[in-house]
């Protein structure tokens, strides 16, 4: 349930997805999705074999995972605002293997640079592992459940997002999927600066 809620508010990966799927199309926001989960499944990794209690006590490290998060969303989001491309010709162009492999690399990077993906699988998962049980078993069912959940939440957001563009799309405003999708990555850049340490 923890889960379930933490995905539901719209941190850095939702906003990320949302910029995807408005820009170009839902499957496009899969690749982001499927990088947000790659960089989940490697903090999990790291939260299992103690590595990630090591990031979080370090507070330069923090900060730099932080900024370059910062700097990294804002940055496409105002490269998204500067684009001359009409929205559309995006949306309906198949997606190539390098544009594939482009939309994966922002949602993995995105969420590597998210201080809360740390915190998460650092701080809070734990909290449910028994010491008395098999704690590496424990740790492989909850990072499943963890990755499943996100992965539906995620998906919606994407489909979501990719059924508003199309009705912007028909409309005399189609000019603003650019703008409402570097909204999001900008806002979620603004977020992600406002993340403290616990």
């Amino acid at each position: 349930m923890t889960e379930f809620l933490l995905c539901l508010t719209p941190g850095p990966a939702v906003l990320l997805v949302l910029s995807q799927g408005l820009k170009s199309g839902f499957k496009s926001s899969l690749r982001g999705t499927a990088g947000i989960l790659t960089g989940n499944a490697i903090y999990f990794a790291l939260s299992a074999l103690g590595l990630g209690a090591l990031l979080m006590s370090s507070a330069t490290l923090f900060q730099i995972i932080k900024w370059l998060g910062v700097a990294y969303l804002i940055f496409i989001g105002l490269k998204m605002l500067r684009s001359k491309k009409a929205p559309s010709d995006s949306a309906d162009l198949a997606v190539s293997p390098k544009r594939s492999m482009k939309l994966f690399s922002e949602g993995l990077v995105t969420q590597l640079s998210n201080p809360k993906a740390i915190i998460f699988f650092s701080a809070l998962l734990p909290q449910f592992v028994s010491a008395d049980g098999r704690v590496v078993e424990q740790f492989a069912i909850l990072g499943i459940i963890s990755l499943a959940i996100e992965l539906l939440v995620l998906v919606t957001y994407g489909w979501a997002a990719d059924r508003g563009s199309g009705l912007v799309l028909k409309g005399r405003f189609s000019f603003l999927v650019d703008r409402i999708a570097a909204g999001f990555l900008i806002g979620a850049g603004m977020g992600l600066a406002a993340t403290k340490r616990l």
